[in-house]
């Protein structure tokens, strides 16, 4: 098992503060690297990391430290931090006193904070999650850092804190057991929540979130099924007539006048040299909140400001292989993007879920999504977008508890799909109220109303719609 210690800092940890922090531990630790030396480990005398310590991550974007870790994580002042992320592996004693001397040194050396505050000794020191009862192989010094226990089935990490982030070496972790065909899972403790990103990768592969219940021991915290260890893996428990009860603390749902508006477009853009892209999130972002993104990254804190062209570099970089990052706004509008970049064989293509948070009393600016679908008709190569609405966190983070499932309030067709559906079939559809059409006569897009995003018949109406897109008759 593993605990996490953050030290931010003001200034940039050079190579003689990195070696004053792993001297912190004291003369009979060795030093060694893993992951082509992008990780620096602290070793007993036999050789077994105790510490593994990640390279620094520049963050230039304001709040970014406080939406990870908590209001007040971030040193006071605006100018860029340092975010050096230490795992201490607790089945040791003395791990966690390492890694928050580390911490403690560099903080001392270069100004800034230690998150947890109390890492370095154990006042207030969270208790670890309970893992009796499971058993698996240890893990290889050479293996993934973010990685806790290995079996033939899965690859188990144990994060405590408040928001579970897809950080670079987690990130890791998921290519690694994808890779080689196991399954990732996370297990915390219930206070625990997801980012964003870190829930929509997870749903996207074989992987569970593990939530240490008091009452029935485990549970998924996306579906609430109860679980149990069994040949190497959390597994659905099942009663003896097949089925597979729901945990109590997950199906106590708590009714919340907050919102999320959730955009979920592709686009497709020929591949030429003077192509830029982001262009498709940023006119979204600007339509919705009236700004820019604050930044973006491949993981997450997403530590860069906003830029396309950089964004665009790294895409040309890793083509033909996909690019993923993350965009995040400002503390004024809670606001995070996903954005997958793929080569594919019609163009460069840009898939986006852009989710923007609303308090109790906000209203989500629904009146600007017609305007948004035809700029991105006639300026930025949709193919398709599907709006929804839920209600849910303003902050953006997942709960292990219930939350509704969003639920469609528009959909728009690109003019290339229009043209492929058939503008007639396009155009005559037998919803209730007539599309909207996006861009000229010569090739329309076409924006579709589905209801008001808040009952279930706006599922059966977008459904109806699809199956006509599709050239079936509606039911």
């Amino acid at each position: 098992m593993t605990k996490d210690v953050i030290a931010l800092t003001r200034r940039m940890p050079d190579a003689m503060s990195v070696i004053a922090g792993l001297l912190a531990g004291g003369p009979d630790v060795r030093v060694d690297t893993a992951g082509d030396g992008a990780v620096i480990q602290l070793c007993d005398g036999e050789g077994r990391p105790l510490v593994s310590i990640e390279a620094p991550v520049m963050i230039q974007v304001p709040g970014e430290a406080d939406r990870l870790l908590g209001p007040g994580a971030e040193p006071p002042g605006e100018e860029p931090q340092w975010w050096v992320e230490a795992r201490a592996t607790t089945g040791v004693p003395e791990a966690e006193r390492l890694a928050g001397a580390f911490a403690a040194r560099l903080t001392m050396l270069l100004g800034g904070r230690v998150w947890p505050p109390e890492a370095p000794g154990t006042k207030g020191a969270a208790q670890p999650v309970d893992m009796s009862g499971v058993t698996a192989v240890p893990v290889p010094a050479a293996a993934q850092p973010a990685v806790d226990m290995l079996t033939e089935q899965a690859a188990v990490v144990l994060q405590d804190r408040p928001v579970v982030p897809m950080t670079s070496w987690l990130s890791d972790a998921l290519r690694a057991t994808v890779e080689s065909d196991r399954s990732l899972q996370i297990i915390t403790p219930p206070h625990c929540r997801l980012s964003l990103p870190t829930r929509l990768l997870l749903q996207s592969v074989p992987s569970r979130w593990v939530v240490q219940d008091e009452r029935c021991g485990y549970y998924d915290g996306l579906t609430g099924a109860v679980l149990r260890w069994q040949e190497n893996a959390f597994v659905p428990d099942r009663d003896d007539r097949g089925e597979t009860p729901v945990a109590d603390s997950f199906a106590e749902f708590q009714p919340t006048d907050e919102r999320q508006l959730v955009l979920s477009f592709r686009t497709l853009h020929r591949p030429d040299a003077d192509l830029v892209l982001g262009g498709a999130v940023e006119a979204a972002w600007r339509a919705l909140t009236g700004g820019l993104p604050a930044g973006w990254g491949t993981a997450e804190p997403a530590g860069l400001a906003w830029s396309r062209r950089q964004l665009t570099e790294l895409a040309y970089r890793r083509a033909p292989e996909p690019t993923w990052t993350v965009v995040v706004g400002d503390d004024d509008r809670p606001a995070i993007a996903t954005l997958r970049v793929i080569r594919t064989p019609e163009g460069v293509e840009e898939d986006v879920t852009l989710t923007i948070g609303y308090g109790a009393g906000e209203k989500p600016p629904l009146e600007a999504l017609p305007e948004l679908a035809a700029e991105l008709v006639t300026g930025h190569g949709l193919k398709t977008m599907l709006c929804q609405l839920r209600a849910a966190r303003r902050d953006l983070t997942v709960p292990a508890r219930f939350e509704r499932p969003p639920m469609p309030y528009a959909f728009a067709l690109g003019a290339a799909e229009v043209r492929e559906a058939g503008r007639e079939l396009a155009s005559r559809t037998p919803l209730a109220r007539t599309p909207v059409q996006l861009g000229p006569d010569a090739a329309p897009g076409f924006y579709y109303p589905l209801g008001d995003g808040e009952s279930e018949e706006c599922w059966e109406t977008f459904g109806g719609l699809v199956r006509h897109l599709r050239g079936a008759e509606a039911s």
